[in-house]
C-alpha cells in the first residue's frame, strides 16, 4: 500500500486497475472506546480487569492491560476488534462472539452498544447508511 501511495504522490499511475482487485471474504471492525455509551463522554480511569477475545478469524489491536490508566486528555479509543469470515454471516457471528468474550472492567466502554448494533436485524441485513446510528439511538 505504501509503495502505491508513493507512486501516486510522485505523479505516477497505480500499478493495477480496479478490475484487477477481487474480494475474498468479509471483515468487520468495532472500535472500543472508553466512553459512556449513553452520552459518549470520555471515561478516564484505571482498567481493573482486561481480557481480549481470540480465536479463528478474531483479532484485537489494543494497548491496554490490567492496571492501565486511561488518560483524560486523548482520544478515547482503547482498542479495535476485527473479525474475518468467508461470508458476512460468519464474520458477524465471530464479532458477536468476540464482543461477548471481551472484558474491560473499571471504566465504562461502548462494548454493550457494539453488541447491540451487531445483533440488530437492520445491521445484520446490511444496506444501512450513515444515519443508521442516529436513527437507532433517536438522536
Amino acid at each position: 500500500i505504501v509503495k502505491e501511495q508513493l507512486l501516486i504522490a510522485s505523479g505516477l499511475p497505480l500499478s493495477f486497475k480496479q478490475e484487477d482487485i477481487s474480494f475474498h471474504g468479509h471483515a468487520f471492525e468495532c472500535r472500543i472506546n472508553a466512553e459512556d455509551p449513553v452520552n459518549f463522554m470520555p471515561q478516564p480511569g484505571t482498567i481493573e480487569a482486561y481480557h481480549a477475545p481470540g480465536g479463528n478469524g478474531i483479532r484485537v489491536d489494543s494497548h491496554i492491560y490490567n492496571g492501565y490508566t486511561v488518560p483524560p486528555n486523548y482520544d478515547s479509543l482503547i482498542g479495535k476488534v476485527i473479525t474475518y469470515g468467508r461470508d458476512r454471516s460468519t464474520a458477524l457471528s465471530r464479532m458477536r462472539i468476540a464482543l461477548d468474550e471481551m472484558v474491560i472492567e473499571g471504566i465504562k466502554t461502548n462494548i454493550a452498544l457494539q453488541e447491540d448494533l451487531v445483533r440488530d436485524e437492520a445491521f445484520k441485513k446490511g444496506g444501512i447508511n450513515i444515519h443508521y446510528l442516529e436513527k437507532k439511538l433517536g438522536l
